[in-house]
């Protein structure tokens, strides 16, 4: 994206409020639960949040390809940028009135995007959950107004924008800019995030992303023959509001299970199923799905590239804890007084990863084996599958120790590793045997060992103990080091070199006069 055409998001913005406590015991006079109020704390919602989102996301999201990789130099990544001076200026358009709460939500912006506001009369809406133990119990809406006119600020703005994404919350800043955002769709990227009670997208929208009950209950009226609750039925949708939208695409959000991308007229559209099980509060994650599609479009890439990225990033936030993470808020939750909460440890449904760190600290807490082995894993193998899965036997969970592309190159010489860094972290993240992947850069893992702590380092092939540099560093708290063999004749090295003698061999016969390319 061009520095100086900045990312418009456009929409209502809302003051979410949580309340946490405990709600052990009902009230004396009716069969209600008394919650025992801990915390309390808020964050800008709705068009608000999608801003933040939009500009916390690092611009090359490469080191933290999924929530479980662990940096030995730093704290594990949590999906959000600190100070990246590449990241583009995010401007926020959205209504705000004259009362504390929208007051609150000024401040609570302030710091992380660029707000022009139009006029309200009223006040922002606000949306307060009373949630026991982490769960919502009940939410309370109050609050909401009447937009009021275009400012000249604004349309400049507008003007301006390299790429603009319409937050639609229904509550009127849509509506009162669609004649402004009908004339840039003809020539600037729109993606429009619809509601059932706002505006239809207007015409030329890049992306248009409903998640599964909007796109149902849109089409319902005019399309009551497309059932089905599968990607084909969503696709179908998806297809058939497109043509409607005359937009590019349509991405139809499906929660846990992905998401699925149609243009008009799709008879097969691309289903894009999940990264990962996130199991928390999907609280945002719609927000997040539509500014990382945004962002994405807005950084050069495809719808197809976009969709699949916003899949990837709105699992991630679910599974770091959604809009509760701290490091959204710079370490507090919500911005306001609280306490963290750190990501539940251990496999999540469907393989989801936890933080190396977590993950170790509880199964030492619970009285389990901690496992950990490590390697480059170029090229990932028979061997390594047979000595990852002996590994877990060992114990109660199995940390990989994953060198970096830096440390394999340094080790291994140019022209390795064969597989980029994120991609050896996707392929082992997604054996079962494997509990968290945690990459370190230094030639050997002794730092990462210190903060994992392993009782096992497991280390394949045939090494003696006094060539094992960790060995000595395991006996600090009392670990220990076990041999497992590979299978003879699979390594990295010896698979390369057939690779590479194969292919040598097939250019030779195709030289050969008479003897055609396939």
């Amino acid at each position: 994206m061009p520095r100086n055409r900045p990312l418009v998001v456009v929409g209502d913005t809302l003051l979410d409020t949580d309340v946490e406590g405990r709600a052990s015991r009902l009230a004396p006079d009716a069969p209600a639960p008394v919650l025992d109020v801990s915390e309390e704390h808020s964050r800008p919602g709705g068009a608000g949040l999608a801003a933040v989102l939009a500009g916390a996301f690092c611009r090359d999201p490469v080191r933290d390809t999924l929530p479980s990789v662990l940096r030995a130099e730093r704290p594990g990544p949590d999906g959000f940028a600190g100070q990246d001076p590449e990241r583009p200026e995010i401007v926020l358009v959205t209504a705000l009135g004259q009362s504390r709460s929208d007051q609150l939500v000024r401040d609570l912006l302030a710091p992380r995007v660029t707000v022009l506001e139009l006029p309200l009369r009223g006040s922002v809406p606000v949306k307060t959950r009373l949630c026991a133990d982490g769960r919502p119990l009940l939410r309370v809406d109050r609050g909401g107004g009447t937009v009021g006119p275009v400012t000249d600020e604004v349309r400049a703005a507008l003007a301006g924008a390299h790429t603009v994404l319409v937050s639609d919350y229904g509550r009127g800043v849509a509506a009162r800019l669609r004649a402004e955002l009908a004339v840039l769709a003809g020539h600037t990227q729109v993606v429009w995030d619809p509601h059932p009670r706002g505006e239809p997208p207007v015409p030329g929208a890049r992306l248009v992303t409903p998640n599964a009950a909007e796109a149902r209950a849109l089409c319902s009226d005019q399309y009551p023959d497309l059932d089905g609750d599968g990607p084909h039925g969503h696709g179908r949708r998806g297809a058939a509001l497109a043509a409607e939208w005359r937009s590019a695409a349509v991405a139809v959000t499906l929660g846990r299970r992905g998401a699925v991308l149609a243009r008009p007229g799709d008879e097969a559209p691309l289903y894009f199923p999940p990264l990962q099980e996130a199991d928390g509060d999907p609280c945002g994650a719609g927000d997040c799905f539509a500014a990382t599609a945004a962002r994405a479009l807005a950084d050069g890439a495809l719808p197809e590239e976009a969709t699949h990225e916003a899949v990837r990033r709105s699992g991630a936030f679910v599974a770091a804890g959604g809009v509760r993470n701290p490091a959204l808020w710079g370490g507090v939750p919500g911005g306001a007084a609280g306490h963290p909460a750190p990501a539940a440890p251990g496999r999540g449904p469907g393989g989801s990863l936890a933080d190396a760190r977590a993950l170790a600290a509880d199964v030492r807490a619970r009285g389990g084996t901690v496992v950990a082995t490590g390697g480059c894993f170029d090229l990932l193998h028979a061997g390594h599958v047979g000595m990852l899965q002996n590994a877990r036997r060992t114990g109660d969970c199995l940390i990989v120790c994953l060198n970096s592309d830096v440390s394999v190159r340094r080790l291994k010489g140019e022209g390795r590793p064969i597989t980029p860094e994120a991609d050896r972290i996707s392929v082992l993240a997604g054996l079962d045997c494997v509990d968290a992947v945690a990459v370190f850069d230094e030639n050997t893992p002794e730092r990462l060992l210190r903060e994992l702590r392993p009782h096992v380092w497991v280390k394949g092939g045939d090494y003696g103990t006094e060539r094992l540099p960790e060995a000595a560093t395991l006996e600090e708290w009392g670990g220990r080091v076990l041999l497992l063999p590979y299978l003879d004749g699979r390594s990295t090295t010896a698979l390369a070199r057939r690779a590479a003698d194969h292919h040598g061999a097939a250019r030779e016969s195709t030289d050969r006069p008479g003897v055609e390319s396939p």
